[in-house]
Parts: C-alpha cells; sequence; structure tokens
C-alpha cells in the first residue's frame, strides 16, 4: 500500500483532507530507518511479519517461488512512499512474497505493536488502511487473473499498452528469463510469443528493449 492521497476509491476526498494527520500517527510508528544494500531481502516468503517495511524511494521487485521450483514474478515497482507486509500485518499469515531490494534503498522498520495501539485507537486511521489494502488487493488479482485466463501473446501486448498509458501499478525486468516469469512461463515459451507479436509489425525489440510498432493495431489486437 501507499502513504500517499488514495486518488481513487469510496474515500479519497477523505484522505486528500486528512492525508497530513495520517502520515503523522504512521510516522510515530517508526522506531528505525537503514540502508540496505542491492539485492537486499526487504521480506521472504514464509517469513512471519511483526514488523512493516516503509520504502520513501527506490526499485524493488516482488517474486513467488513454488515447492517444484517455478517463479513468478509480480514485476518491479518504483516505490513512492510505498509500505510493505500490511496484509501479513492484518492477516498474521506468512509473507506470501520475497520483496528485493533492486537498488541501495533507505527503509525504516514499522514497529507492529505501535501501529496497532495506533488503529485501535484513531479508526479513521483503519479506514485509511482498508482502503488502501482493499485497492492494491483488487490491481493485484487483476494481473494474476489476466496472467491465467488469457494467452502470453495478448497479456505481453497489453502489459506494453499499459506501460505506454503509464498505468500499470508493476513494470517489468531488462531480462528475458525474468519477463518470462512475469507472464509465468518459460524464457523459450516467452520468446516465441514476443515474435509473434513481431511477425505482426505491432512490436519490434531495439537495444532499450520491445517498443510499440503500430500502436493501432496494437490496440486492435488486444480487443480482438
Amino acid at each position: 500500500m501507499q502513504l500517499k492521497p488514495l486518488a481513487k476509491g469510496r474515500f479519497r476526498d477523505q484522505w486528500l483532507q486528512h492525508h497530513d494527520s495520517i502520515e503523522k500517527i504512521m510516522r510515530q510508528c517508526i522506531t528505525e530507518t537503514k540502508i540496505v544494500e542491492f539485492h537486499h531481502k526487504l521480506m521472504a516468503q514464509g517469513q512471519q511479519v511483526n514488523e512493516l517495511i516503509y520504502v520513501s524511494s527506490g526499485r524493488i521487485s516482488m517474486g513467488y517461488t513454488a515447492r517444484n521450483g517455478r517463479s513468478f514474478q509480480l514485476g518491479t515497482m518504483t516505490c513512492d512512499s510505498q509500505i510493505f507486509g500490511e496484509m501479513e500485518f492484518f492477516t498474521q499469515y506468512l509473507c506470501q512474497l520475497d520483496i528485493i531490494a533492486e537498488e541501495p534503498l533507505s527503509i525504516s522498520i514499522i514497529n507492529g505493536d505501535k501501529l496497532q495501539e495506533a488503529l485501535v485507537k484513531t479508526p479513521q486511521f483503519a479506514l485509511f488502511f482498508a482502503s488502501a489494502i482493499a485497492i492494491d488487493y483488487q490491481d493485484t488479482v487483476d494481473i494474476l487473473t489476466r496472467r491465467m485466463l488469457y494467452p502470453i501473446a495478448y497479456n505481453i501486448a497489453y502489459d506494453l499498452y499499459h506501460q505506454y498509458l503509464n498505468d500499470q501499478p508493476v513494470e517489468g525486468f531488462n531480462k528475458c528469463y525474468l519477463e518470462a516469469e512475469r507472464f509465468a512461463t518459460t524464457d523459450r515459451v516467452y520468446r516465441r510469443a514476443v515474435k509473434k507479436l513481431e511477425d505482426l509489425a505491432l512490436i519490434k525489440r531495439e537495444k532499450e528493449g520491445i517498443i510499440i510498432q503500430d500502436l493501432t493495431g496494437l490496440i486492435r489486437f488486444i480487443e480482438s
């Protein structure tokens, strides 16, 4: 979730109005700030979560590894006042994803006991958490269901189009095998799907990565 005024949802006007007080309460729950190195795990899959992590800025990635060895990468995120561990804080379930620093980061530790006390004491603060979590939940489910139910080529096209619109909650990777894992497939299948879109002259590969060649055609492909 994001410690920012929520720009959508039923209570967005209230958050714009009361955000300063919400942020002040959250910052009072921070007990430590430190620097972590590139590839440091902010949180690890299967970990018991007793503290939340706040990242004001910097790049992280999120991924899941199944017992059979297969991996799914949700993607990367350029943090802007991001909080991690809020779901596990409420449910007391083990951490579901590896949250990994993609560059050196300054992070703050949010004490779970202090946060619980603040939520009980200030119901409006709890309502903010509920709204932010609900938005993140639906954004994530939207990504996962689309990955499961649509062909790889469609998902790549959809992803490129929404990168163009700059409205995605998560971004991609520079390495092909990680991009393949982001679409829950193998490197070979991923490359074949990219080739299909190239053969349709919808995209092309350049040094900086895949770019859209025919925007109108790409939209038509997605809508069909």
